[in-house]
């Protein structure tokens, strides 16, 4: 009886097509670099800014450099992790060309996917208490307004119900209680689009008693108090909504650099490793 030798060879499936090690590895490193970057930027930013009148950058110049430098972020960022990624990942033998590309692909969008929730999660953190230590009137600002909003939401129909009349009997004993009650006919009548007639009059009544302002001016005060309002809420809606649009294009950019940064990592690794096999 003849035995003959078989090879058996592993087949390249058996290789796992997904190397996560690689990608945690390129995702943690891009979350770092983020950190740095965002340090720097918080840095320069803030540096840049000068609250003197025709001195430093304008606030469109401003805004416009922070989304570049959004990009310039996760251009570096992502790069760096994709191509540690593609570096790192586990060699595929005898895998089509075509394939490869494709799982290198793979490996950069996860680590750049991976890096952004990691920066989600800690690096927002991290930013805020950056940004809050540069500026430390944000903390006041946000203690302040958390101050003023604990009283309940019942607040405004309360106030409505006990209203005195201003000009018979102006309160000039508790000024808080007052700035309290104009502060909550505000908010609610700008959040809901507009200050409601009776309100405003009584704004405009409680101005006149405190300030000896003759009726009409107290109402033209109001009046432009709240326009001017009106405008700063929008000004700083539209505000967020670009800054929305540039943090999408900057993940965008990022995952594109990601991935193709790992295919370059990946081609290097492939024909190092064919050196040492040769």
């Amino acid at each position: 009886m003849v035995f003959e030798s078989v090879e058996i060879s592993t087949p390249a499936e058996e290789s796992p097509a997904v190397s996560w090690p690689a990608i945690a590895a390129g995702a943690i490193a891009a979350a770092a670099m983020t950190l740095v970057l965002l340090a720097f930027g918080a840095g320069m930013g803030f540096s840049t800014v000068s609250p003197w009148g025709n001195s430093g950058i304008s606030a469109s110049i401003f805004q416009i450099s922070t989304a570049l430098y959004l990009m310039v972020v996760a251009l570096l960022a992502s790069a760096l992790g994709g191509y540690v990624a593609g570096r790192l990942r586990t060699r595929w033998v005898g895998v089509h060309t075509h394939e490869v590309f494709f799982r290198d692909t793979a490996h950069g969008f996860l680590s750049w996917a991976l890096a952004t929730v990691i920066g989600a999660g800690f690096l927002a953190a991290a930013a805020s208490n950056i940004a809050g230590g540069a500026s430390p009137g944000h903390a006041t600002a946000a203690n302040v307004s958390a101050t003023a909003g604990a009283g309940g939401p019942l607040d405004y129909y309360v106030d409505a119900l006990l209203r005195p009349n201003p000009a018979a009997s102006p309160n000039t004993t508790d000024p808080g209680a007052a700035r309290r009650e104009i502060a909550g006919i505000l908010t609610k009548g700008i959040g809901d689009g507009d200050v409601a007639g009776p309100d405003r009059t009584y704004v405009a009544q409680v101005v006149a008693a405190r300030t000896g302002l003759s009726q009409a001016d107290a109402d033209k005060r109001v009046s432009n108090v709240i326009e001017q309002a009106k405008t700063d809420l929008d000004n700083a809606r539209k505000a967020a909504a670009k800054l929305s649009l540039w943090l999408t294009a900057a993940l965008l950019f990022g995952a594109f650099a990601a991935s193709l940064a790992a295919t370059q990592g990946g081609k290097v690794r492939d024909f190092n490793a064919s050196l040492t096999d040769g």
